[in-house]
């Protein structure tokens, strides 16, 4: 089939007279669930004696943005592994060191070695993080379910090793050269304890291996010596911790031989296996082979079964079996098997957790085009293929530009005969397998969309269903979902947001409340990849950082007696502001335990700038109900969202009362009478916004009033209207991609990209260069140029300083929430002081 596969964007390095690089050395990568790509280049320097080898960190929003580490290693490096969490990076090499990387301040762009092991002189060929026996499975044929639950099951899959209490321990597993089976666990208090062992008696070289685990916590090895000849041999590794020591056992399990080795007609033709991989880290009953000669290759894909052992009949007259006491064995069963193909140079598995009701090549038919399904073959004339996981049929093709469309036989060796071409050396899969990463001979970092369909005619309501699965997918894994947005058009927008908006809706109230602030983040991402929905973007980050306020001021207040019942002060205070209907702020104050929001003067005093932000955006609210017919302006939404007003509602209660402790903790507002009580006024006219809100939400259509919008109208009369200061454009790379132009990219060097049609519908809300910025968390001016070190989101642009000018324990609880993470969930990236 035609498949749609098409480049996304290119990335290489700047171009020198002399080029350093080191083509014919083996590249190696790997991508996280947090849509970060490290992968591996080898510099020869300027007297071509050592080389160095380094590892490449980028963000897949901001490939130009790379982070690039010598990283220390003395050989070439053979492994790259991310964890689960997509914070920590193993990498090995063929001298036997394995350095794990962790990121420096939270920071995607800056990362050091903190702790490893060695296996001295033996070289590394596989590499993994043992399981932390978290399982998801995907139910494909369920897409259409309601529940979250049916859609995504948690499988019951023990962690390889627990601590006390049943948590996971951390550690890593690697296989060396010479057949040796080495774990390291890192203990809590930072301590790594090592051990090594044989994986049998008889040690072999072993030039293939991979790892997998079983849901009863053990570990499979696969191991190969990369002739074809001989059997690939498999190993069951149980690893203990006894006595504080770690200890490894190990076990042969059966083995296979290729079916193309015991062919006649190929017995001799694929001399060399090249590609040893399991289908899945958590799925070590299939396997997937490769046999390579100098021109072509072979793949083969294996599948561990239980079978029946016949039993003689002359057993069976002594004891005859019965039901299931009849005796079982493990069998290696081959599945399928390709023609013969080009040479393959990489293979990319996939890392959805797709959950097949059989393990036969029956798949619904709806779900036969999911992208889960596919695995990625790339081949020494530059193409990919894009190829069933069990049946191996072809699903997707993409003809890279030193490779041709084949019209016939005479192309194909011409095209063998044309010299070297430029293919990937190393290639990986995003994790909702949307989207494809490789790595050339050159380190040139190519970006490939998969499309949704795998290029097969399907209506557009079943490629936005797919979209929407895997956005839930992400909603409920905490994923980052940058890869999906790359299939987003502007006029799909409106339809997934709402769509999204229903499922998450349909379930029950707990899972919502987790899934609160992911949802919005998620509707702001998609929102901004349309000029008719990108005002919204800046609602929805405003309701993240008004949920924020919220459950941190809330969370201050403590009940005066400890044997309170069961509900918070702050859960009382939702429940009264939202009984008490009256729009007098003082009145609504008299039914609340004023005792319960006492705190120190120095924690009122250092929380104004988040206060005089709920003050101001309350304001700018009200000011703007007046215009509310143009769905173009921020702030728009919140005009029909009764809970965030009923929010602001709250807060303006609780400011109320602090202000009466510490006047100097209230909002600031520049008034034209000096006897205008400013609280009061804003707070009577969001009463009577949110009553109508209220009253919409009962199904009793009621609209605000003549009487409020004059109101609303006379407020800038009275007071001075705020600039709301909104995020800043994002400077990533997704909605330029739209047009499904390449984008030609420099690691090193921002783009200087222009013709992106959304940003003059942002205009209006975005400081231009050299107007003061802002820190959009602590909401502290920096100035024009900022003299502090700052970090900015990679996903929503917010800006924020890297140290903390605060020493107030409140503040710094506020601090702490945005540690790891933006509002937003994205990863931070440290700033050049120059950024402005």
């Amino acid at each position: 089939p035609g498949g749609t596969m098409d480049l996304a964007y290119v990335c290489e390095w700047e171009k020198k007279p002399k080029s350093n690089h080191c083509p014919s050395i083996a590249l190696v990568c790997a991508w996280s669930c947090r849509n970060l790509i490290a992968f591996t280049t080898d510099l020869r320097n300027e007297e071509e004696k050592d080389l160095t080898h380094m590892v490449h960190i980028i963000d897949t929003e901001h490939p130009w943005d790379v982070y690039s580490v010598n990283s220390g290693h003395a050989e070439v490096i053979t492994c790259l592994e991310w964890d689960q969490s997509g914070s920590r990076l193993l990498s090995a090499d063929a001298d036997g060191h394995i350095k794990c990387w962790s990121m420096t301040d939270h920071l995607a762009n800056s990362w050091e070695n903190t702790v490893g092991s060695t296996v001295e002189g033996d070289p590394v060929v596989a590499l993994s993080w043992l399981h932390n026996g978290v399982k998801l499975a995907l139910h494909v044929e369920k897409s259409g379910a309601s529940n979250f639950g049916e859609k995504f099951s948690r499988v019951k899959f023990s962690p390889s090793l627990t601590l006390f209490g049943g948590k996971p321990m951390e550690g890593w597993i690697a296989v060396t050269i010479s057949g040796l089976v080495t774990v390291s666990l890192l203990k809590p208090n930072g301590q790594v304890l090592t051990s090594t062992e044989s994986l049998c008696r008889l040690r072999c070289r072993v030039a293939l291996a991979d790892v997998a685990f079983t849901g009863g916590g053990n570990i499979v090895v696969a191991t190969s010596d990369g002739s074809s000849t001989s059997p690939v041999q498999f190993y069951k590794v149980c690893v203990s911790v006894v006595n504080e020591k770690c200890k490894i056992d190990t076990e042969i399990l059966p083995s296979l031989f290729m079916r193309c080795t015991t062919d006649p007609a190929r017995k001799d033709k694929y001399p060399a296996i090249t590609h040893l991989k399991f289908l899945a880290r958590d799925m070590s009953e299939q396997v997937l082979l490769c046999a390579s000669n100098q021109n072509s290759s072979i793949v083969e894909c294996w599948s561990l079964r239980k079978e029946g052992l016949p039993v003689n009949n002359i057993f069976q007259q002594i004891s005859p079996v019965v039901g299931d006491k009849q005796p079982m064995i493990l069998k290696w069963r081959i599945l399928s098997a390709t023609n013969d193909l080009d040479r393959v140079s990489a293979v990319a598995l996939p890392k959805l957790p797709i959950s097949l009701t059989n393990t036969d090549l029956k798949v619904a038919n709806d779900t036969k085009f999911f992208p889960g399904l596919g695995l990625a073959l790339a081949f020494h004339d530059g193409s990919v293929h894009i190829v069933h996981r069990l049946s191996l049929q072809m699903m997707a093709v993409f003809y890279g530009s030193s490779s041709q469309r084949p019209v016939d036989e005479q192309t194909i060796k011409r095209q063998r005969s044309a010299g070297p071409l430029v293919h990937f050396k190393a290639m990986q899969l995003s994790w909702t397998s949307l989207a494809l990463a490789g790595i050339d001979s050159h380190g040139k970092l190519s970006m490939l969309r998969i499309s949704p369909s795998m290029g097969h005619v399907l209506d557009m309501n079943m490629s936005l269903r797919h979209l929407l699965f895997l956005l839930e997918y992400c909603m409920v894994t905490g994923y980052d979902w940058w890869d999906i947005l790359l299939h987003v058009q502007p006029n799909m927008v409106q339809n997934l947001v709402e769509k999204l908006h229903e499922e998450y809706m349909r379930q029950n109230a707990a899972l919502q409340q987790v899934l609160s602030t992911r949802i919005v983040a998620m509707k702001a991402s998609l929102c901004k990849l349309s000029s008719s929905t990108i005002a919204r973007v800046c609602d929805y980050h405003a309701k993240l950082f008004l949920i924020a306020i919220s459950c941190t001021l809330k969370s201050l207040l403590r009940p005066h007696f400890l044997n309170t019942p069961d509900k918070s002060p702050g859960d009382r205070l939702t429940e009264i502001c939202s009984k008490i209907t009256d729009i007098d702020i003082d009145k609504v104050m008299i039914n609340l335990k004023t005792e319960e929001f006492v705190l120190e003067m120095t924690t009122l005093q250092s929380l104004q700038q988040l206060i005089q932000w709920v003050g101001d955006f309350v304001l700018y609210l009200l000011a703007s109900l007046p215009n509310q017919g143009s769905p173009v302006r921020p702030g728009h939404s919140f005009l029909r969202d009764g809970a965030s007003l009923g929010m602001f509602r709250e807060l303006m209660v609780v400011i109320r009362i602090w202000g009466l402790l510490k006047p100097s903790c209230l909002p600031v507002y520049t008034a034209t009478s000096d006897t205008q009580d400013s609280m009061s006024l804003l707070f009577r006219l969001l009463t009577k916004l949110w009553l109508c809100c209220r009253c919409r939400e009962e199904n009793h259509i009621t609209e605000p009033d003549d009487t409020l919008i004059d109101e609303c109208c006379l407020l800038p009369s009275q007071l001075l209207i705020p600039n709301i200061d909104w995020l800043p454009i994002n400077d990533g790379i997704i909605s330029k991609l739209q047009n499904k132009q390449l984008v030609r990219l420099q690691f090193g060097k921002a783009p200087g990209l222009v013709g992106h049609t959304v940003s003059s519908q942002f205009d209006a809300f975005v400081r231009a260069p050299g107007q003061p910025k802002i820190d959009h968390l602590r909401r502290l001016h920096l100035g024009a140029y900022p003299t502090e070190e700052c970090k900015s989101c990679t996903r929503c642009g917010c800006v924020t300083m890297l140290k903390s000018p605060n020493k107030v324990t409140a503040v710094k609880q506020w601090e702490q929430r945005w540690i790891k993470n933006c509002l937003c969930g994205g990863l931070w990236r440290r700033m050049p002081l120059s950024y402005s």
